[in-house]
C-alpha cells in the first residue's frame, strides 16, 4: 500500500477497481472514502455502467468529503463517441474542518496512485460538479 501525505495508505482494492474502470469499462463511477481508524482510502461505491450522473451525485454524502472517479460519455462536435475520466474531490461547506484537511492533504498523493485521470473538479456545492460543468470541462 501506498502511503499518502497525510499518513493515508491507499488501498490496493482502489487501484483494480480504477483500472477495471478504465480498462474494461466496468463501472460508471467509484466513490472512495478516507477511513480515520484504519489510516487508509477505500472503496465506498461502485456505480454498474448503467447507472446515470444523478446516480452518482446522490451516492455522495451532503456533509462528508469523498473522493470520486466518474466515465463520462459524450459526443464531439464532429459526431465521434468519447469518454473521459474525471476526479472529483468533493469537499462540503457542511463538512468537519477536520475532514476538509485530510482530504486536502492526501488528494494528489492519492491522485497519482490513479493513472490514467484525465479531468479533476474540486466541488463544495452540487452545482460546482453539474452535469453542464461536467460537459464543459470534457471538450
Amino acid at each position: 500500500m501506498a502511503n499518502a501525505a497525510s499518513g493515508m495508505a491507499v488501498n490496493d482494492d482502489c487501484k483494480l477497481r480504477f483500472l477495471e474502470l478504465k480498462a474494461k469499462r466496468t463501472y460508471r463511477f467509484i466513490v472512495f472514502k478516507l477511513e480515520e481508524k484504519l489510516k487508509q482510502i477505500i472503496v465506498e461505491k461502485l456505480g454498474e455502467p448503467s447507472q446515470s450522473y444523478e446516480d452518482f451525485s446522490a451516492s455522495l454524502p451532503t456533509d462528508e468529503c469523498r473522493y470520486a472517479v466518474y466515465d463520462f460519455d459524450f459526443v464531439t462536435e464532429e459526431n465521434c463517441q468519447k469518454s473521459k475520466i474525471f476526479f472529483i474531490a468533493w469537499s462540503p461547506d457542511t463538512a468537519r474542518v477536520r475532514s476538509k484537511m485530510l482530504y486536502a492533504s492526501s488528494k494528489d498523493r492519492f491522485k497519482r496512485e490513479l493513472d490514467g485521470i484525465q479531468v479533476e473538479l474540486q466541488a463544495t456545492d452540487p452545482t460546482e460538479m453539474g452535469l453542464d460543468v461536467i460537459r464543459g470541462r470534457a471538450n
